[in-house]
């Protein structure tokens, strides 16, 4: 249900990618300001405000939370999440922000990885803050998805590293359920969103060959070492239980896409 102040501005980070792109009209169709937070300057919008600041080193952040009520933190990169949403979280707070909302990984405190330890260390930052927040785990995107399979259908070998199994959903369900929650009550950390079916590296490979009308590649089976590969083949990247799903699948992403 729809509770926040409808005068309210919203502070989404990472506005301008992937997840923000489909986030950010949605707040503006629902009746809400919008302010966006960008290294770079762009012109503003009708009910979009650009401001620049830079979470890394903290430079115009304060300024971007004036008189804000809800944050939707959408930003993210290989590395510093964590630091990054620690300088998030310290302005929010001094700037009385009601509200944060936070887009994080399946399989962040499950997978042992530099990046996904990163997504973990941000999540516990945003809940010990103090301020009311919900966070939202979500599986690999269908657009992140698609550049690792067009990188691996190159080779000339297909690798298909084992037991490696991707749950791949749609970004715009995604950003849907984040605006969602961003216009509701905090809810601590909700049930995690994936896509609707599990597959392994073949089989995202396949559908993508056959849509270029390309021959399939051989296959070259390969073990992912260490802790890592261990917890991959042991599925702690994915939810197979008690997750949201969505509803577009992987071949019908591709159809539209490719």
């Amino acid at each position: 249900m729809d509770r926040t102040d409808q005068t309210e501005t919203v502070l989404v980070t990472g506005g301008t990618g992937t997840l923000g792109g489909h986030a950010v009209p949605l707040l503006r169709a629902a009746g809400r300001t919008v302010r966006v937070l960008s290294r770079r300057g762009r012109e503003d919008t009708d009910g979009v405000e650009y401001v620049t600041g830079d979470l890394m080193t903290g430079e115009g952040v304060d300024a971007a939370l004036a008189g804000v009520g809800t944050v939707l933190h959408l930003a993210g990169g290989p590395k510093g999440d964590d630091e990054a949403t620690r300088t998030l979280v310290r302005a929010a707070r001094a700037a009385g922000v009601r509200h944060l909302v936070y887009i994080s990984v399946i399989g962040a405190d499950r997978v042992p990885l530099a990046w996904l330890r990163t997504k973990r260390d941000a999540e516990r930052a945003i809940a010990d803050s103090g301020i009311p927040w919900t966070t939202l785990r979500a599986a690999q995107f269908h657009d992140l998805t698609l550049t690792m399979v067009e990188k691996m259908t190159k080779l000339p070998v297909l690798p298909v590293p084992g037991g490696l199994r991707l749950q791949p959903v749609d970004s715009a369900e995604v950003a849907a359920r984040m605006v969602e929650l961003a216009l509701g009550e905090p809810a601590g950390r909700v049930p995690d969103m994936a896509g609707p079916a599990v597959y392994d590296i073949a089989e995202l490979a396949r559908p993508y060959l056959e849509l270029l009308g390309r021959k399939s590649r051989l296959r070259m089976p390969v073990r992912i070492p260490g802790k890592a590969g261990k917890a991959y083949r042991a599925g702690a990247n994915l939810t197979l239980e008690g997750a949201e799903t969505g509803e577009r699948t992987w071949e019908e992403f591709l159809a539209e896409r490719v």
